[in-house]
């Protein structure tokens, strides 16, 4: 498709990237063209592996030695980007084209404190002196709405949450004005009320200064709420852009309507058994607490008063057998929390029951408890061993739950119960995509065959799609063995497509539990209904309409 910008301010023509790899070269990118005018948001949306991530490095001159640029070119305000040497390229970012990445954590120095890291940047770019570059810091930290700026700028790290530090990454990539920003995932490892803070401040910054940005996603919602063009990348071709409106509600290729149709929405149930009223549910929560830190030897010896951290506090609910409770809230709710309690990763005060058994701490939980009750991780690469095949993985919890006869076999038939070939077996984690090591972790955690499956923000990190098939692989095994979920997660059009209700938490403390199709009821506590107004409506809805909604 032409496009219609006479003067852009990036420009990507013609432009083609290939590695060269130990199996060949891979296409990574083929003939984009897009442009991006001024005060204009480009939404990039495409899977995983779709070139997203290629294309933002190649405009930031990141390429890998094995990259090799086959045709095109890519031009800022007129300038071709490929003919800068190194020094130049260096003196740009920063000052004429930024980047925002996913994880914030990733892109600040841990040993720095976040206001050197800030003024340097303005040292470097707009050649203040330290005392200037501090004070413009905080003037910055101000701006992105952070509410102690000076304090701010003195904590390190480790010292702020994942929204304060998006925010000083945001107040580092508008600090020197530049002419494009491109914004990489920004708000995918951030809860939805912080994701909304984010997104409207990105709006706002993007309005008062004219910039030129590129928003990269994989959440289509997020995008028809910021962007006014959206491009649609697939296998590293633009298979389609045009205005958000359009391209949402009539999508001319089948692969954007694929896109589109994976977004969860909650007027869309997805099927799920119905669950039978019992006398006794599977699982009953009651008064549990869990506090963290332990008081110092020295505030015992000085008589300090020292207060612990609280991580849940008098948290009660029950899980009936078969059921999806959802579980939402921003971070540090006490989510998660409640979810290591359950499985004897934090040691908690009060009781949880679970089948009649109860169960008061770690001692507690028998070998027949850790069959019955199984955990999968936000992250399968923090939780699959590296070093060990997927047969390894695998056969490991049939030896300690099952009769541990014919590992191959069963090993074998666990992987096809997850959509994974066989072949699997005798691959590393290394070796797989995200969606297909989630599928391992969700085969490890079925092999006992357990009763409740307790599932940590699973889908937080995987595209559309992917989510949507490991979404429709666990509704499956749960129809199959009757399983019960403790399903924890920050998307709220998600888990109201599944759930059978839903608690909400709030700094440690249950809100509230409803029915999943009530939970939008206008009696709702005003937590609730805040959560509910921070969600990003479904791509397809009104797009143009949601951005000042």
């Amino acid at each position: 498709m032409t496009n219609t910008i006479e003067t852009p301010v990036l420009a990507i023509r013609d432009y083609s990237l290939d590695y060269e790899t130990a199996n060949g070269t891979f296409h990574a990118l083929k003939k984009i063209d897009l442009a991006i005018g001024r005060g204009e948001i480009l939404g990039l949306v495409g899977e995983s592996g779709s070139g997203k991530t290629s294309l933002a490095w190649s405009i930031m001159r990141y390429l890998s030695k094995n990259a090799r640029e086959t045709s095109g070119d890519i031009l800022l305000s007129g300038e071709s980007l490929l003919k800068k040497s190194n020094a130049e390229i260096e003196a740009m970012r920063g000052r004429r084209i930024s980047m925002v990445f996913q994880d914030p954590s990733t892109s600040l120095n841990p040993t720095l404190s976040l206001g050197h890291q800030l003024s340097e940047v303005l040292v470097r770019h707009r050649k203040l002196t330290k005392q200037q570059a501090w004070k413009e810091g905080e003037a910055m930290l101000a701006r992105v709405g952070l509410k102690t700026p000076a304090e701010m700028m003195k904590r390190m790290p480790h010292e702020a949450s994942g929204g304060e530090k998006q925010r000083v990454v945001i107040a580092s990539a508008f600090a020197c004005s530049p002419e494009c920003i491109i914004f990489d995932e920004p708000t995918t490892a951030l809860d939805v009320i912080t994701s909304r803070q984010i997104l409207d401040l990105f709006v706002k910054l993007q309005e008062e200064t004219g910039v030129a940005s590129l928003y990269i996603s994989h959440d289509l919602a997020l995008v028809s709420r910021t962007a006014s063009r959206v491009a649609v990348i697939k296998h590293g071709d633009i298979v389609e852009q045009g205005p958000v409106a359009s391209i949402f509600s009539a999508p001319r290729e089948t692969y954007t309507r694929e896109l589109i149709d994976a977004v969860p929405d909650p007027a869309r149930r997805l099927s799920s058994p119905s669950v039978e009223a019992t006398a006794e549910p599977l699982v009953k929560v009651e008064n549990v607490s869990v506090h963290y830190g332990r008081k110092p030897f020295l505030a015992s010896l000085t008589g300090k008063t020292f207060t612990r951290f609280k991580g849940n506090n008098a948290v009660s609910l029950t899980v009936n057998p078969g059921e999806i409770l959802g579980v939402v809230g921003e971070s540090g709710s006490g989510k998660s929390t409640l979810a290591k309690a359950m499985t004897g990763l934090n040691p908690f005060e009060g009781k949880i029951w679970f089948d009649g058994r109860e169960i008061r701490g770690l001692k507690d939980m028998t070998t027949a408890y850790r069959k019955d009750v199984q955990i999968i991780f936000q992250h399968p690469d923090a939780s699959l061993n590296p070093r060990h095949k997927i047969f390894e993985i695998l056969s490991r919890p049939l030896k300690l739950y099952g009769d541990g006869s014919d590992l191959r076999q069963q090993v074998g038939d666990m992987l096809e119960k997850v959509r994974l070939p066989r072949t699997h077996a005798d691959r590393y984690p290394h070796q797989l995509s995200g969606g297909e090591k989630q599928r391992v972790a969700i085969a490890r955690a079925f092999a006992s065959k357990p009763r409740l499956v307790i599932c940590d923000e699973i889908t937080s990190a995987l595209d559309v799609s992917v989510q949507a098939s490991v979404v429709e692989l666990l509704l499956e095994l749960q129809k199959a063995n009757n399983t019960a979920y403790l399903f924890i997660t920050h998307d709220l059009n998600l888990i109201r497509q599944i759930a059978h209700r839903i608690a909400v938490m709030y700094r440690g403390d249950l809100v509230e539990i409803a029915p999943a199709e009530e939970i939008e009821s206008a009696d709702r506590a005003d937590y609730t209904r805040r959560l509910i107004a921070a969600v990003p409506l479904p791509a397809g809805t009104s797009p143009i309409a949601s951005k000042g909604a």
